[in-house]
């Protein structure tokens, strides 16, 4: 599966690590998802979900 928020849509980013001598390779930042039950269409399922929206109250905690 992706790596892919399911509610905000954000995924991982590339760039490059650069080290104190410049020398330049590449890597990946990756999304804090958290794998929740929320409440999708009136029924709680498992959604892959970013921190980020788990905080600022997009998603909706299935109990």
């Amino acid at each position: 599966m992706a790596n892919i928020c399911e509610v905000c849509g954000k995924g991982v980013s590339s760039g490059m690590s650069v080290s104190h001598s410049h020398i330049r390779s590449k890597r990946t930042w990756k999304p804090n998802l958290q794998r929740v039950r929320a409440v999708v269409n009136g029924t709680p399922t498992h959604v892959k979900v970013c921190t980020r929206c788990l905080r600022s109250g997009k998603v909706k905690r299935a109990i």
